[in-house]
């Protein structure tokens, strides 16, 4: 009901507001089916990947809800100085129609010099009135957004909030789901204590990925299908924005083969093919790390991780949850452009190593 209010709301608005306010419909009804999504993944035969589609589901919506929000509260700001702008000239006007009245009299229009006169002031003020009241009409068509636009993001900001609700429970049924699964296949058996001594024996990213060898037991032959085909349309782990290109520095002058992507809190990162998961855990200064084998010879380095999903060993489909990026995920919506990162407080690093070497990520993957 709070989102058919939205709706209703956006359809009763001038057309420039429902322009500024059409994304934030849309939202409106994607949460909506996000919401009917996480009610039905209950019932699923496959509650990870029904889970797993509701949580970006509420992502997309969420973050479509956040534009339409942004873009009412720039329309709502930039109307609002306008008028302000306007307060001397809005008061002149307010002037001259109440001097002129809705409907002038006859003897409004009389004037002292007799006929003549009263003539030429009868044209001046019908050569006036018409500009009158266009000025009017463009004053209320201004002042009729703004009510508008702001009725529209106090409906939204309710369903914004909701949605925020939907997606934390859905990021918890998940994690749930997961830590319940027993039906993956699993290649191989992680050693722990071989694990370990690579880890306190490891400085770099490159020496760790090359002994991963090392920490497994009882590992079959390979049986995972060659992905060549999929070369540079692989979609990206995550929802975001790339803010640093491999070999690019950061602000420390440092360098690093990888690709560096902002996310928003609390963003689910998935496999992008179906994948063995070689290693996850802490590592070195990378925080939480996720290392997916989708053949071999191919790895996947997806570092900076709040939470780490699945077992080393484990055979992921893919689309297949990985983990979880940090924060709280509980920011409402800011008005400043997303383009470059704002309002992504978290950052994931992606490596792709194909033969023990770095190759830059952006030739598997696709930023479309």
């Amino acid at each position: 009901m709070k989102r058919l209010a939205l709706i209703l709301t956006l359809l009763s608005a001038p057309a420039v507001a429902q322009d500024a306010g059409l994304a934030a419909r849309d939202a409106a009804e994607a949460l909506e089916a996000a919401s009917i999504l996480l009610d039905t993944a209950e019932d699923s035969r496959d509650r990870v990947a029904a889970l797993t589609d509701t949580v970006r589901a509420f992502e997309d919506g969420l973050a479509a809800m956040r534009d339409g929000l942004r873009d009412a509260a720039i329309r709502e700001t930039e109307l609002t100085r306008k008028l302000a702008a306007q307060d001397a000239e809005v008061a002149q006007l307010l002037g001259a129609l109440s001097a002129l009245g809705s409907r002038a009299e006859p003897q409004t229009l009389l004037h002292p010099q007799g006929p003549l006169g009263t003539a030429r002031s009868g044209m001046l003020v019908a050569a006036v009135t018409p500009g009158l009241a266009a000025k009017a009409a463009a004053l209320r068509s201004d002042l009729e957004e703004v009510t508008a636009l702001r009725e529209l993001q106090q409906s939204a900001a309710k369903t914004l909030e909701d949605g925020l609700a939907g997606v934390q429970r859905a990021r918890t049924d998940l994690s749930q789901a997961i830590a319940d699964r027993t039906d993956l296949p699993k290649r191989f058996t992680e050693d722990p204590i071989r694990t370990q001594i690579l880890i306190s024996a490891t400085e770099t990213l490159n020496g760790f990925a090359s002994g991963l060898s090392q920490i497994t037991e009882n590992e079959v032959a390979e049986v995972m299908p060659p992905i060549e085909d999929r070369k540079g349309i692989l979609q990206l782990p995550v929802r975001g924005v790339i803010i640093r290109q491999a070999g690019q520095a950061d602000a420390a002058g440092v360098t690093r083969p990888g690709i560096v992507m902002a996310t928003r809190p609390s963003a689910l990162v998935t496999t992008p093919t179906a994948a063995t998961i070689r290693y996850n855990g802490p590592l070195l200064d990378y925080g939480l790390v996720s290392i997916l084998e989708p053949q071999g010879d191919l790895l996947f380095v997806l570092a900076g991780l709040d939470a780490v999903f699945g077992e080393i060993g484990d055979v992921l489909p893919a689309g297949s949850p990985v983990g979880l990026m940090g924060g709280d995920g509980g920011d409402i919506v800011s008005l400043t452009s997303e383009g470059g990162g704002a309002g992504r407080s978290e950052t994931l690093y992606i490596e792709v190593r194909e033969g023990g070497t770095p190759v830059d990520p952006l030739t598997w993957f696709t930023t479309e």
